[in-house]
């Protein structure tokens, strides 16, 4: 029998959607029975999901307690220089490796995220990225390389992948895009070196949107 997500993931999916979507603000403080109330839940598993999110650097503690973490300019461009490192090996990992069923999914996930382009609003933004962050996971899944997933998630891929789309011009956003679509013909052709070059051109573009 499959087995359900415990309190404490249920909680720290509730946390990091408002994280992400700024309801939670840089600098904020985060008192373990607001949370609580937020999420519905105890403060056991709230306590732990704020471990969790500490790991992928949404939370940060002080002596204060835990607060929502806050990037500077420095900070950024080193993450995404960490990030374009780490999944364009992911990416030349994936082309030898990926099955069908993961590429078909890929090809999926490109073409709805082509189909949600053509409006602005926050909501369609939101599915855009949802859909981008399950590319991206999908896509490093694929890979086979538990380590550089877990390597990944400590330079909050998620988190700078979703604020980078609210950025985004309607131009950039096509050019992102076409990434996807150009990544998952270079993994159906089994190119490392292509699937590689292809993500670090589509970091380094996300990069160029955050200090714009």
């Amino acid at each position: 029998m499959t087995r359900g997500p415990s309190a404490a993931e249920r909680v720290t999916d509730v946390l990091r959607e408002l994280l992400l979507r700024g309801e939670l603000a840089p600098g904020d403080r985060l008192k373990e029975e607001e949370l609580a109330a937020l999420a519905g839940a105890s403060r056991t598993p709230v306590r732990e999901a704020l471990h969790r999110l500490e790991a992928e650097g949404l939370v940060r503690r002080t002596p204060g307690g835990a607060v929502v973490s806050d990037w500077g300019d420095e900070d950024l461009d080193e993450l995404m220089e960490v990030r374009a490192v780490l999944e364009g090996f992911g990416a030349r990992l994936a082309a030898a490796r990926i099955a069908p069923a993961g590429l078909e999914r890929l090809a999926a996930l490109a073409d709805e995220m082509e189909q949600l382009a053509d409006g602005t609003d926050r909501d369609r933004l939101d599915q855009i990225a949802k859909r981008n962050n399950e590319f991206h996971r999908v896509l490093l899944e694929a890979s086979g390389s538990a380590r550089v997933q877990s390597l990944l998630a400590q330079v909050v891929q998620v988190p700078l992948v979703h604020r980078t789309f609210h950025r985004y011009g309607a131009a950039a956003l096509r050019r992102s895009l076409a990434h996807h679509h150009e990544l998952v013909a270079a993994l159906r052709a089994g190119d490392g070196t292509w699937a590689e070059l292809v993500m670090r051109t589509h970091v380094a573009a996300a990069r160029a949107e955050l200090r714009a």
